[in-house]
Formats: C-alpha cells, structure tokens, sequence
C-alpha cells in the first residue's frame, strides 16, 4: 500500500462511515480498483482507520459522552452493542469470506438501496426526540438491526441503525445520531480486536512507515468525517434518505454489470 493509496482509502471510510451507503464495501471495493495488495497490514489499515471516525463523535457530541451523570445513556449503548458484539466474534470467518466477493457486496448495495428509497414512506410519525427517550428494550431491537451489516457486509451499518431507530419511532435525525453513538463502542470494540490479531499473528507488519500510514489515515478519517456527520445531519433532516437510495442502486447496479461482462477483481 503506497501513501496515496492510503489517503484515498482514509477519506472514503471518513465519508462513509456514518452516511447510509457502506463504508466497508466502498473502502473494499476502491481497494479493488486501486490495485492494492491482498495482505496483512492492507486489512489491518482498513479496520484501524475506523478509530478516526470514533474521535469524529466523541468531538462533536462530546457533552452527551462526559455526561456520567447519566449512565443510562451509556446502558443503552452497551445494551444495543451487545448483539454485535457477540454475533461479529461467532460469525467473523463468515464476514472475511463475504469481503472476497465483490458480487454479494454489489448485490446487497443494490437492494439496500431500494429498502432506503422506501424508508422514509415506512415509518412515519416518530415520536421520539430525544436519547433520552430510548428505552433499554428499544436501544437493544436497534442492536439487534446493526446485526444486518454484519450478516451481509455492504449493507452498511449506519443505514441499519438508522433504520432500525426509524423502526421504533424515533425522528430521523435521533435515529441518525443514536447510529453515530453506537458506532463508539462498536468501531472501538472492531478497532482493539484488529490490533490485537495484527499483534499475535502478524507483528512484524507493524513497521515504522505502516504505523505512520495508520496514525496519517486516521487523522484524515477524522477531519472528513466531521464535515461528513454534520452535511448528513442537515441533508437528512430536511430530504431524507431517497437520494442516498438511488446513489446505491447505482452503485451496485454499475458493479453487478461491471462483473457479469466478465470482469473481475480481487477486494481485500
């Protein structure tokens, strides 16, 4: 992996990861097109980067995080990452295995995208505006929709987040920033396990210009992803999701095709 490639891939998982159209199968699918080597540190880079994207939230809504008057917020985060958690450790070779085929990725934009054109008509009349509204059994059905990122990578897990916060009545801009609370615990709990295999299967990847590249992707990840966070709440709030609909269909539409001519290409 050269610098630019690595800068290329930090401002994709900046734009990406809280908007509703898959940061994993975008950032799997540029490193396709960009040539980059199946290897170690490769997949190391795209789960660590994340971490970027962590401090993106802690910094923006840092007052709800240093809050500790109010653990009930922290339960209901913890509450809602469990089935993650548990469900992305049994069913981690299954994951691995689905990023090799850009195929299944295209498909499930695809479909993504119809489900995002149509969400909007779905759940109407929200009543919920505030997190602290939530309650443990409704953080936890949310949970319980992230779980569809992680079955089928290229969903994304922002978009099933959202949905799922849609789903139990809350307003589209408490259900956009919930996802982006939970992606905390969620991101944190991907980047540790990530470090600690590269440390126990594959130390000597951690060289000195590959920590650099990390610590220069994640600062790039961060900044993007601030100016990411605050355009998608504004743009969500006021549109809603219908665009962010089509761009997917596009997407794995021109991806399908691309691969059904006969083409072909490797993801990480």
């Amino acid at each position: 992996m050269s610098l630019f490639q690595a800068v290329i891939i930090a401002i994709i998982e900046g734009i990406t990861e809280f908007l509703p159209i898959s940061s994993t199968g975008h950032m799997a699918l540029a490193s396709a097109f960009l040539g980059i080597e199946k290897e170690p540190f490769t997949k190391l880079f795209i789960e660590n980067i994340q971490f970027g994207a962590i401090i993106s939230v802690l910094l923006i809504y840092w007052r709800k995080f240093i809050d500790f008057k109010q653990f009930s917020f922290y339960l209901k985060l913890f509450i809602a990452f469990l089935p993650a958690a548990i469900v992305g450790l049994l069913i981690k070779k299954h994951i691995d295995n689905v990023l090799e085929k850009p195929m299944f990725i295209a498909v499930v934009m695809f479909l993504g995208g119809i489900i995002l054109i149509f969400v909007d008509n779905w759940f109407k009349n929200p009543n919920l505006e505030k997190v602290e509204e939530v309650s443990y059994k409704k953080s936890l059905i949310i949970g319980v929709f992230q779980l569809l990122a992680i079955i089928f990578p290229g969903f994304s897990r922002s978009a099933a987040t959202i949905i799922g916060g849609m789903q139990q009545k809350l307003t589209r801009k408490l259900a956009a920033e919930f996802s982006f609370f939970l992606a905390v615990p969620t991101l944190a709990g991907a980047f540790a396990k990530s470090l600690w295999d590269a440390h126990k299967d594959n130390p000597e990847i951690l060289t000195h210009q590959n920590v650099m590249f990390l610590i220069t992707g994640n600062l790039i990840a961060f900044v993007v992803a601030i100016i990411a966070i605050k355009a998608f709440i504004a743009y969500l709030t006021k549109y809603g999701f219908r665009a962010f609909g089509y761009y997917r269909i596009i997407v794995g539409l021109a991806i399908i095709i691309f691969l059904a001519l006969g083409n072909n290409f490797t993801i990480l």
